[in-house]
């Protein structure tokens, strides 16, 4: 497989106080990567990096295979504003943004497609529904629906099955492994290990450095699970960053 995005000494923080530190490491064209790791470990700092929402304070991220626009993010839902006065189908539309500008028309063509990926995601009869009034499980769906509209080779994930349903969880799972068996590269923040051991094959295992980068019953050990608990719990979270420090 051929490189997607790759990551050489990667540095990344807010306010010059480091999150993730001297990270190296290649994302494969067609990956199914979990990133996993204690609670602030940088996950999710990690993929707003690769999107392209946070900048480097050093290193760089090289998106080998991919331009920006290649990239679909979906946020954690907790950062989505659900009282913003928008439909479903004109959220699921948002996916052709990128394609369209911000005031293009959609077209009869681009329209019967929204429609489709709300369908597919067990939406249909919703398009009409305010996002406000959604349920939990009913936007995620749709979120996932926006990145089928989206169509980009690559996906980044962050925590997309917490406090979901049995149900949606594992309608969303059978999507991200149908986007891999497409040939897409996608990657997930994901806490669920028996899940993560279950589905993806590689592993990031994160703790602000690189613990293991590998396959996954591997990364996931005890020993580097542990290791990667100490790592954060000693971390001086009041550190400056390293070339400042230097």
């Amino acid at each position: 497989m051929s490189a997607a995005i790759r990551l050489r000494d990667l540095t990344l923080g807010y306010d010059r106080h480091p999150a993730v530190h001297h990270l190296d490491g290649v994302i494969e064209t067609g990956d199914l990567l979990a990133i996993c790791g204690p609670n602030g470990a940088g996950k999710s700092t990690l993929l707003k990096a690769i999107a392209g929402a946070l900048r480097p304070l050093g290193g760089a991220i090289e998106r080998v295979g991919c331009k920006p626009r290649d990239i679909a993010y979906l946020p954690q839902a907790a950062e989505i504003d659900r009282s913003f006065p928008i439909d479903v189908f004109d959220m699921v539309s948002m996916g052709y943004w990128r394609q369209a500008g911000l005031f293009g028309g959609l077209g009869a063509a681009r329209k019967q497609r929204i429609a489709e990926a709300i369908a597919s995601v067990g939406l249909e009869g919703l398009e009409d529904r305010p996002i406000g009034t959604l349920s939990g499980g009913q936007m995620q769906r749709m979120l996932f629906a926006r990145i089928i509209v989206q169509d980009a080779p690559v996906i980044l994930l962050d925590e997309p099955l917490t406090a979901l349903d049995t149900r949606t969880a594992d309608d969303l799972i059978h999507l991200v492994e149908s986007w891999r068996a497409q040939g897409r590269t996608v990657v997930a923040v994901l806490h669920d290990m028996d899940l993560v051991r279950r589905v993806f094959p590689r592993t990031l295992l994160l703790a602000r450095e690189r613990v293991a980068w590998c396959d996954t019953g591997e990364a996931l050990s005890p020993a580097n699970l542990a290791r990667a608990r100490q790592m954060v719990e000693a971390f001086d979270r009041q550190a400056e960053d390293c070339e400042r420090a230097a």
